[in-house]
């Protein structure tokens, strides 16, 4: 189903929308957890500590797809908002074309260089075998994701955050199920469990591809499309490129991290490992209502109502904080509860330290919510700086910290970088959406101008005082040609 999200109220138009892709992110996460929680309750702490160990690199091929997913799906919406029909096909060739090359050239790279990253990292030796096993695997399959999420991309991007779900949905119950056979009837250890998710991905991935294929020929146009358009792929790419450095940042940043954390030991990793596994699932939850948001604030753009992208805004907003409160409760309350869904049989060193990062980190939910919430606005009105800006200040706080705090404190000073991180984030997100200049932008401006060189309404237009502000900054910049 292809839904206009410039249409009807914004309550029930984001609710709606974001439904699905909520459901979606807890499906995808029950996937991920799925592998972490079979491998502590099955085969181990050393065998969770093994497939953890690994997570780091994948998270940044994760952020690459995901840069990917972001920088399509901004340009989409933004076509299907001015029903440019022949360029929205164009665009859905190019990157699917595109996305295909990359992910064969980042899977060879990921093989010839996961051995010495993972020692770099100063991987613990008794689980160096099987997290190697575990993360060729991942790799291989590597394809299939990037594929999937591109292809969740155009669908959101097209109002249809249904059809992705019920992929999603059977892949993860197959991954389970998957993982169940491949540790307790054949007993294949780690590896089964990467095999498992190797499977359930290319499934998920193969099939929304032709799925996606069905639906886009069912839209009309009135040219016959480019195969493949290098000046979609350039408008993809401004927006790709910086989500796709500032996620994976935040995933170098996470390894950074890991590495001192892996000075520790297996057991402090191990309890690591489930604290945070709790902790990206709903950061991955809430990142689905942001995504949502970032579709619906290009759609509303491409068809000239930022007064409608604020409204939605503030709704994502109260959507986000209700999300995040009973994670907080449960998480600072039963933190031990929620780690006993991975930790079985383990020392008391793992289940102190997880509790600790609960404890520490859960109560800031709300914080990385509005956070969360104001980046994808920035995002999807293409104000790229802004939204680059807004990332890296909570990355580069949390590492600053990690350094500063472990000689003082030791882990639980790291545990305190990510709450830290996040206020000062989100201070500067806030700061920066309302400043308004993300619609009032020359950036913004180019949403009108890049594809479709239309007049540019008057609610995006600058006061004169911003015009100057504007003008001052471009000839500064031309005077200093390095700031570029």
């Amino acid at each position: 189903m292809v839904k206009d999200l410039t249409q009807g109220k914004s309550v029930k138009v984001l609710f709606i929308f974001c439904l699905p892709l909520l459901i979606s992110a807890v499906f995808q996460q029950l996937y991920n957890m799925a592998d972490s929680i079979i491998a502590g309750k099955v085969l181990g702490e050393a065998a969770l500590a093994a497939v953890g160990a690994s997570y780091p690199i994948t998270m940044i091929f994760t952020a690459i797809a995901l840069g990917c997913n972001l920088g399509c799906s901004v340009i989409i919406s933004k076509l299907f908002g001015e029903k440019n029909f022949t360029d929205l096909k164009s665009g859905v060739s190019t990157i699917l074309i595109s996305v295909t090359a990359l992910g064969a050239v980042l899977t060879a790279a990921g093989i010839g260089l996961g051995n010495p990253v993972m020692r770099l990292l100063n991987t613990p030796e008794d689980i160096m075998g099987d997290s190697l096993t575990y993360l060729y695997i991942y790799i291989g399959g590597f394809l299939f994701v990037l594929i999937y999420n591109v292809c969740t991309g155009i669908f959101s991007a097209l109002g249809d955050s249904r059809t992705p779900l019920y992929f999603l949905v059977s892949s993860s119950v197959a991954n389970v199920g998957l993982d169940l056979i491949f540790t307790m009837v054949v007993p294949m250890g780690v590896s089964g469990l990467a095999w498992a998710t190797f499977l359930a991905q290319g499934f998920a991935g193969v099939l929304c591809m032709l799925t996606l294929f069905f639906k886009i020929r069912k839209i009309r146009s009135d040219e016959k499309p480019k195969v493949f358009s290098v000046l979609l792929l350039r408008q993809m790419l401004y927006v790709a490129i910086p989500s796709i450095i500032q996620q994976s940042f935040v995933s170098v940043g996470n390894l950074i991290i890991q590495s001192i954390i892996n000075g520790y030991g297996s057991s402090v990793l191990a309890g690591y490992i489930a604290a945070v596994k709790l902790n990206t699932f709903v950061l991955t939850t809430l990142t689905a209502v942001a995504g949502g948001l970032s579709a619906f604030a290009a759609q509303n753009l491409g068809a000239g109502k930022p007064k409608r992208v604020k409204q939605g805004t503030a709704v994502s907003v109260v959507m986000a904080l209700i999300m995040v409160v009973p994670f907080s409760l449960l998480f600072s309350l039963l933190p031990d509860t929620m780690l006993k869904l991975f930790l079985e049989e383990s020392s008391a060193l793992s289940v102190s330290t997880g509790i600790k990062f609960l404890t520490i980190v859960s109560p800031f939910y709300a914080v990385i919510a509005v956070k969360l919430m104001l980046d994808s606005v920035l995002r999807g009105a293409q104000s790229m700086l802004a939204f680059m800006v807004a990332t890296f200040a909570d990355l580069f706080i949390r590492v600053i910290l990690c350094y500063a705090l472990d000689p003082v404190l030791h882990t639980e000073g790291i545990w305190w970088s990510w709450p830290i991180g996040w206020t000062a984030a989100t201070i500067v997100s806030t700061a920066l959406y309302l400043s308004n200049r993300w619609y009032k932008s020359q950036r913004a401006k180019s949403i009108f101008s890049a594809l479709d060189p239309r007049p540019v309404p008057a609610e995006y237009a600058l006061t004169s005082s911003e015009e100057n502000d504007d003008s001052k900054a471009v000839e500064k910049d031309a005077e200093n040609p390095r700031a570029l």
